[in-house]
């Protein structure tokens, strides 16, 4: 026991002990305040005074090495800074600490610095209840009432006009209690401001500031505001508002799967900037269930249809499929093989590859426009119920970075403000950029070249399937499933996708550093050169697998006796007879769904384990003694760009239901399921197992909105190449119109048509097998060339071209349909419902007719009080400014 270690002083009217009864008065006095801290619990959020909010936390270790003293001072300058700037902060000693070892910082922001630094970042606060009706209720909201949630979880609080605040007009404002007016996230924001832009001395000539750089060099180990208050259970403090515990019981928990998110609610705990993301993912969610249900009819078309494909009908019949010799799959070691022994996978490719894939890629084409512009309806009414209308964006994310200021010494005049700021010199840029280029071509590089790895992979396992397969006599109850090429595919995808993982992990950690290097000008800035690098090289890792598939395999082979070798030494692969298509799916089906998997993993489990562990410690005490800010520091980091990855992991994969929904119709039935578990999964990580996240605005998803216009144009061109090029579509409705000779039944002899035959003899030395047990004389291969009793002898056939014309006419008409109808659907729907527009301009009236009679009222009292400053010239142009108000 210590003196220090005394949380309460002794009241003036507590009188010394005397000398001789010192020993028996300490110990008396310890024992009194133990038996007081059982009855006092520390999971509080307010100073030991029980009045002032605690808005922020620092926490740092006092570790005797050779930085200590730089570190100590840095602190003592820091602090004492914060408290200039009008902070109130408090200390928790390390005995105090669950492990004895963490100082933790208290900060409080009192009205005053409240007020000054609210008029500074522009926040907006409530003038007046508003008092436009609601919208008229849907009258099938009745049957939607399973799905909502009460009406106090919804909408916390009223719906106010609102104003910019302004320390001059503070009676304007609807301010009741002082601690209460600003929420704990606008309070946390303010905090987090001031401690961005604190100086804590100079170092090397170079003046140096902000929380982020005393984070990084280790003189404080965390930085946070602090959640009200248990996940599991109401705060017995009944100043706490519980807010976390509401959104766990009805947000967080996955029970809770099937009804609406409070976005209110978030909003109001963790600010606008998370609040838009859970927003826009629930959308996309209800957006998927449409998509998921039409490729779910589609699916069903081609399950029910199997037994009517004419093709693979063929492909197993003994009397035709079991008498065509198909040539080797490999040089040398390979032998012939008859067709049907793909019978099974040829019925399975039918699922994706029939007349509803066609259909499935126009739909998709619509479907992304309507989901997006949708959403921009959505997003203009989330705009205006949370007063981000007119968001000052200059205040929140054009504002200087800290780093970018604390970085570049020079200095010149800006044009607008004519004050003098720092800038990074031209040449500095152009070198930087140069070196970030040049890492991101790397990477792009590193990542082609893994693909060719992966290829090598295909192509050399491929010749050894075949002929395992082939001469292996336990292989053959499964050799009509699983075939050389679905072997091949199969774990040549399981092995891409092990290649993906690595590659991002390391990338991230490169594009990071090299953003960091490049030093953007602004928040926004930043964030924007981020994302492009990230979203190229993810573009890059994880479709480069599937267009190789989609638009490269088998359509560079060559033919018997004339093969194309990469490297000059590995075949090229060929495609099942059947197809591409379902290798195409197998790919899409293994890098998407593993993905998803990873990356539930990842967001939830791995945390759950870290915290698990970081608490081992304080499952031992009584909770009571268990510190709000001690719990919250043992929680995980959620970070920066915490979104950053929410919405690249959502991007990627709507990358995957929209470039190659042609192949598989199923991936937004994955892709709905995955979603409805994502929203659990990352409000249940952010309620329960990180800190509390400070809290920013944003008005839109910003930069990601671009790239998903992107992808919805190239998805476009992408079905309408997998549809014409990879499936086998058109092909066989060539032959169905100009090259069937059966009336009764268009489709029979398609695979004979498709199949062009080969002479054995003239295999040369390289490619002819070993053995030849049946003495075949000619083989057949996937193509259109003319017999070798031709004249014209291995050359394409006038089908071949006929086909290919059809090909490449059916690209331009499907794309120029889509994209007419795709901006016809724009055009007709608005960006901003007529009601929302209707309902700003009515805000904006009402705001400002108040604020003109509030200074008209103003005017009148200094008239009242013979101000000489209020001339009657004055009053005489408010009121004018009012009418000319109305008018507008």
């Amino acid at each position: 026991w210590t003196w220090q270690s005394v949380s309460e002083p002794l009241q003036e009217e507590e009188a010394w002990p005397a000398p001789g009864v010192l020993g028996e008065w300490l110990v008396c006095e310890k024992v009194r305040r133990e038996l007081s801290l059982e009855h006092e619990s520390k999971d509080s959020i307010f100073f030991r005074d029980g009045v002032r909010r605690i808005d922020f936390v620092l926490s740092y270790v006092d570790d005797l090495n050779k930085e200590w003293e730089k570190k100590l001072e840095r602190r003592k300058e820091f602090e004492s800074n914060l408290q200039k700037a009008g902070l109130e902060l408090e200390t928790e000693d390390k005995k105090e600490s669950e492990d004895g070892k963490i100082y933790f910082v208290k900060i409080h922001a009192p009205w005053e610095v409240l007020i000054t630094y609210a008029e500074v970042l522009n926040i907006k606060v409530p003038i007046r209840e508003n008092d436009i009706p609601s919208t008229v209720e849907n009258p099938l909201d009745c049957m939607l009432t399973p799905f909502r949630l009460p009406e106090k979880v919804m909408h916390p609080e009223p719906d106010y006009f609102t104003a910019p605040f302004s320390k001059d007009k503070q009676e304007l404002y609807l301010i009741n209690d002082e601690s209460t007016f600003f929420s704990p996230s606008m309070r946390n924001r303010i905090v987090n401001y001031i401690l961005t832009r604190c100086p804590y001395g100079t170092e090397e000539g170079k003046k140096k500031f902000g929380i982020k750089r005393l984070l990084n060099n280790g003189t404080y180990s965390a930085a946070y505001p602090l959640h009200d208050c248990q996940y599991w259970k109401k705060a017995s403090d009944p100043n706490c508002d519980n807010e976390r515990y509401t959104l766990y019981m009805e947000w967080a928990r996955f029970l809770r799967f099937y009804k609406e998110q409070p976005l209110d609610l978030i909003r109001k705990y963790y600010g606008e900037k998370i609040g838009i993301y859970f927003a826009w993912l629930g959308f996309y969610t209800e957006m998927l269930f449409l998509a998921a249900v039409v490729g779910v009819i589609c699916f069903l078309y081609g399950l029910f249809t199997m037994d009517e494909n004419m093709s693979s009908k063929e492909i197993c019949d003994p009397a035709i499929g079991g008498e065509i010799i198909m040539c080797p799959l490999c040089d040398r070691d390979c032998e012939y093989w008859r067709l049907n022994t793909t019978c099974e996978s040829s019925e399975y490719s039918h699922l994706f590859d029939n007349v509803a894939t066609l259909f499935f890629a126009i739909f998709m084409g619509i479907w992304v426009t309507l989901f997006l512009e949708f959403w921009k309806r959505r997003q203009a009414r989330l705009k205006y119920e949370w007063d981000l209308v007119d968001f000052e964006e200059e205040q929140q994310q054009l504002q200087l970075r800290p780093e970018y200021e604390a970085k570049c010494t020079q200095k010149k005049k800006n044009p607008v403000t004519q004050e003098m700021e720092p800038y990074l010199p031209l040449t500095s840029q152009a070198v930087r950029f140069c070196i970030s280029g040049t890492t991101v071509l790397f990477w792009v590089s590193l990542i082609i070249a893994s693909m060719i790895a992966v290829i090598v992979y295909r192509l050399a396992v491929y010749a050894a399937f075949a002929s395992l397969m082939e001469n292996t006599q336990t292989l053959q109850p499964i050799s009509g499933l699983l075939t050389p090429q679905l072997a091949t595919s199969v774990t040549a995808s399981c092995l891409n996708f092990v290649i993906i993982m690595i590659l991002n992990f390391i990338y991230e950690k490169i594009a990071i550093w090299i953003t960091d290097m490049e030093i953007p000008r602004t928040h926004m800035e930043y964030e924007n050169r981020l994302t492009m690098k990230m979203f190229l090289f993810q573009f890059v890792n994880y479709y480069s697998s599937c267009f190789y598939v989609a638009f490269f395999k088998g359509k560079f082979v060559g033919y018997p006796g004339a093969y194309t070798y990469m490297f000059n030494r590995w075949r090229n692969e060929e495609c099942d007879p059947a197809g591409c298509l379902i290798e195409l799916t197998t790919q899409l089906t293994i890098v998407m769904a593993g993905k998803q998997i990873w990356g539930n993993i990842q967001e939830a489990i791995v945390p759950w384990i870290c915290n698990w562990w970081g608490r081992r410690k304080a499952r031992s005490n009584p909770e009571n003694l268990y510190s709000r800010w001690e719990q919250d520091h043992d929680l995980q980091t959620f970070g920066a760009l915490g979104l950053f990855y929410e919405y690249l992991e959502m991007v990627i994969q709507f990358g995957f239901i929209t470039l190659f929904v042609a192949s598989f119709p199923l991936a937004p039935l994955l892709a709905l399921m995955n979603n409805i578990l994502e929203i659990r999964v990352d409000s249940w990580k952010l309620t329960t197992q990180y800190r509390r996240p400070v809290a920013a605005k944003a008005h839109s998803i910003g930069v990601w909105q671009e790239i998903l216009n992107g992808m919805a144009i190239l998805s476009v061109v992408t079905n309408a190449f997998i549809v014409a090029f990879t499936s086998d579509m058109i092909p066989r409705l060539v032959y169905y119109y100009a090259y069937s000779e059966s009336e009764d039944s268009p489709m029979s002899g398609y695979i004979n048509n498709s199949l062009s035959v080969f002479e054995i003899a003239d295999f040369p030395d390289r490619n002819k097998p070993k053995q030849n047990p049946e003495g075949f004389e000619q083989c057949r291969y996937r193509d259109y060339r003319y017999p070798p009793d031709h004249e014209r002898k291995y050359l394409h056939t006038m089908q071949f071209w006929h086909i290919l014309a059809a090909k490449l006419a059916f690209i331009i008409i499907m794309e120029h349909v889509v994209f007419i109808v795709k901006f016809f659907v724009a055009w007709m729907i608005p960006d901003v419902p007529a009601d929302v527009k209707a309902k700003i301009k009515r805000e904006k009236y009402l705001t400002q007719k108040i604020l003109h009679e509030y200074e008209l009222e103003k005017l009148k009292e200094r008239l009242c009080h013979g101000d000489k400053r209020a001339t009657e010239k004055e009053f005489i142009a408010t009121e004018g400014r009012m009418e000319l108000s109305r008018a507008m």
